[in-house]
């Protein structure tokens, strides 16, 4: 066994990746993701005490906060990059323990190794590494709920990271992470103090969630409903994938006026529903589809494509001259946008020169989307939508956010989509949505049967809104609204999606096109009759079922 990783949804068998991972990851990078973690443990238990003492660094918290947002899944595929890593992790932990030791603090001989361990070669770290991962812990139970644990922190770092860019930051939501990070190293706790600890994760991931909603829209404004052009221009052009929205509005500064044309792409799509980017001419539209149809995609756009966070598919090397990284996503022989320094914007000329040398894109669709529909906006057309809920036009609300893949088995969702009754909506975010968002499924009284609230983040619209629904239909229970939660997953920025959900009180939610292979039977088992999630069937039994 060369590696092991089983945190997306496609990992090899619905168990794990033994020898190389499905998403492109080769095993000494997985394991070099695992040491890192691991280092990132020790940071944790000395930061811990900083925090306590007074003397904890912002910096710190943010070397935590985007060494884990590198490690989730079709982020970072570079041995060069975790090497740099796990050299800065060492460095920052002995650093925060040298603070420590300045002011006096006490520093018990007896810690966890995390905290101790120190290596300087290539070939060293590759033999900690083997001996530090997943399976390092050996009791299935406590190793499952310590893995749900860490994947939920990786989302709310990943989510923190956009956040943090635009100025916003919580001290609970990084002191949070670090008591996870510690908890894991943590041989006394058991099952419970662990599902204790993964719904608290939950609550940090509303509060992480509420945070970008604040700095996104602050910052850019409430999204508006919008039709989103999804031909091309006969215009050079970059195209734009991830998910950071301060790296978009940066480019499109930086090309005003020269000519070049930019289009979205994928969890990008959503910032087309922003006011303050729709003051760009140079935005042209969307281009493509989710994350995985990258190798086709980026073939035929022609131009130079910029990745500002995961969802990486391991490029061709047709296109790989054309494709730019930067922030943590890293793959050897791409070229990267260095980061800001000292406030200043990135530079971008490259990709604006590298544009105007390449043809146009070539066309895949034509016509336009519609989405926009987060919580500010949906509440804006409260009334409309619980008239048609009383009358009856509307029976059932369906939220089918979450994560779109490769596997032939998420074509379910394109047939339930098309399945569903006509008097029912769907609630969406995430890049699921490409599964249906350009089918034809009409409207109910001018409320559109698709409602796109935008990113896998934006799911927290989907709760307000649902919590906005049962405060106004005098509910005591959000699960006595006529919502029902069927979800597509597939990394980490989902799991904690789910927390969050589960520690709203969301029950009965449904999870596919497999359950998380990193639940073992009896974690699944407390999943299951506390909070009845349960997986999918076929579309015909699981409509009947949730229209029951």
């Amino acid at each position: 066994m060369g590696m092991f990783c089983y945190q997306c949804q496609e990992t090899a068998r619905g168990t794990g990746c033994t020898m190389r991972g499905v998403c492109g990851k080769t095993a000494d990078v997985a394991n070099l993701q695992d040491l890192l973690i691991y280092t990132l443990k020790g940071i944790a238990i000395y930061n811990a005490e900083a925090r306590k003492a007074g003397i904890a660094k912002s910096s710190v918290d943010q070397f935590i906060m985007e060494a884990l947002f590198s490690t989730i899944t079709n982020a970072n595929f570079s041995k060069q990059d975790f090497v740099a890593q796990i050299k800065n992790a060492l460095a920052v932990r002995d650093s925060v323990k040298a603070d420590l030791l300045k002011a006096g603090a006490a520093i018990h001989s007896d810690l966890h190794d995390s905290a101790m361990w120190f290596a300087d070669s290539v070939e060293d770290f590759e033999t900690k590494a083997v001996s530090v991962g997943i399976l390092a812990t050996e009791n299935e139970d406590i190793r499952s709920l310590r893995e749900l644990l860490t994947y939920g922190i990786k989302g709310i770092a990943a989510y923190s990271a956009h956040a943090h860019v635009l100025g916003y930051q919580e001290d609970s939501i990084f002191a949070f992470i670090e008591k996870a990070l510690i908890a894991t190293t943590d041989n006394s706790l058991g099952v419970n103090e662990l599902v204790a600890l993964v719904m608290e994760c939950g609550k940090f991931g509303v509060d992480c969630m509420a945070l970008l909603d604040k700095a996104n829209t602050t910052t850019y404004g409430n999204p508006e409903i919008s039709k989103v052009n999804i031909g091309v221009r006969n215009t050079p052009a970059i195209l734009v994938s991830g998910h950071d929205l301060k790296d978009l509005e940066e480019l499109l500064e930086q090309t005003k006026g020269t000519g070049v044309d930019v289009y979205t792409h994928g969890e990008m799509l959503p910032a087309n529903y922003y006011p303050s980017f729709k003051k760009y001419d140079n935005l042209v539209g969307n281009y493509g589809n989710a994350w995985w149809l990258q190798d086709k995609e980026f073939e035929t756009f022609n131009g130079p494509i910029l990745l500002t966070t995961n969802c990486l598919v391991p490029p061709k090397d047709s296109y790989k001259d054309r494709v730019y990284v930067t922030g943590v996503v890293g793959f050897e022989g791409l070229k990267k946008i260095a980061e800001r320094v000292q406030g200043n914007t990135k530079d971008f000329s490259a990709l604006i020169a590298h544009a105007k040398q390449c043809p146009p894109p070539s066309e895949l669709e034509h016509g336009e989307i519609v989405g926009g529909f987060a919580h500010n906006q949906v509440l804006a057309l409260a009334d409309k939508v619980i008239d048609a809920v009383k009358s009856g036009a509307v029976k059932r609300f369906f939220v089918m956010a979450g994560c779109d893949g490769r596997m032939k088995s998420r074509d379910y969702y394109t047939e339930f989509a098309k399945n569903l009754p006509g008097d029912t909506i769907i609630l969406t975010a995430g890049c699921a949505k490409y599964r249906y968002n350009k089918l034809a499924l009409g409207d109910i009284g001018g409320i559109p049967r698709v409602l796109d609230a935008g990113q896998c983040n934006d799911s927290y619209s989907l709760a307000v809104i649902a919590l906005k629904l049962k405060e106004v239909f005098g509910l005591d229970d959000v699960n006595k609204l006529p919502i029902s939660y069927n979800i597509a997953w597939y990394e980490q920025k989902a799991v904690i999606v789910l927390l969050a959900l589960l520690y709203l009180g969301v029950k009965n939610i449904h999870l596919g096109p497999t359950l998380p292979g990193f639940l073992s039977p009896n974690v699944a088992k407390v999943l299951v009759e506390n909070f009845g999630i349960g997986g999918i069937t076929n579309v015909e039994d699981d409509i009947k079922m949730f229209m029951a």
